[in-house]
């Protein structure tokens, strides 16, 4: 009693799915474009606002090296001071509240305009000009007070206060 009959079933072929494809992409692909997008923006803003703030320090910077006398690295030195802080505050410094105000923005051990005060004034005020070595030692000091307190990285100065200082 054997059957001979076939005992195959007609199915069909199997039908395998499309794999997935990569697009439309999922959530967490457009959330990681969107964040990296967000952080180029950020750093081109950043960049140019840095590139922005340091423009003036720089141009006084290429000036300096052709600064011939005192009173133009003087006048040098208040054109940047009044680029970055209040002109309230800058405009109206001069004599040993100016060089002072100089100090205030260097660390202590960088300060020295102060400690400079009677070259500064002779070079200012005099009708003899200064030494090859006294000019360099104030290109030196304007130098350094460029290169160290520009841009300011706090907040500037309370004008009221330093006003109210000098006449303690």
């Amino acid at each position: 009693m054997t059957n001979t009959a076939s005992t195959t079933l007609p199915l069909a072929d199997i039908q395998l799915q499309i794999a997935p494809g990569i697009w439309p992409l999922a959530w967490g692909w457009w959330a990681l474009i969107a964040a990296l997008l967000a952080a180029t923006l950020l750093a081109i803003f950043l960049l140019r606002q840095r590139t922005q703030s340091l423009q003036a320090r720089n141009e006084a910077l290429n000036q300096l090296t052709q600064a011939n006398s005192l009173a133009a690295i003087n006048a040098l030195l208040k054109r940047a001071a009044l680029s970055y802080f209040d002109r309230d505050l800058v405009a109206g410094l001069t004599g040993s509240a100016w060089l002072a105000f100089l100090d205030s923005q260097l660390p202590a051990i960088k300060q020295g305009f102060v400690a400079q005060d009677e070259l500064w004034q002779k070079g200012i005020f005099a009708n003899v000009a200064l030494s090859d070595a006294e000019l360099n030692t104030c290109k030196a000091l304007a130098e350094t007070w460029l290169k160290q307190a520009l841009p300011p990285n706090s907040k500037p100065i309370d004008s009221n206060a330093t006003k109210e200082a000098n006449h303690v």
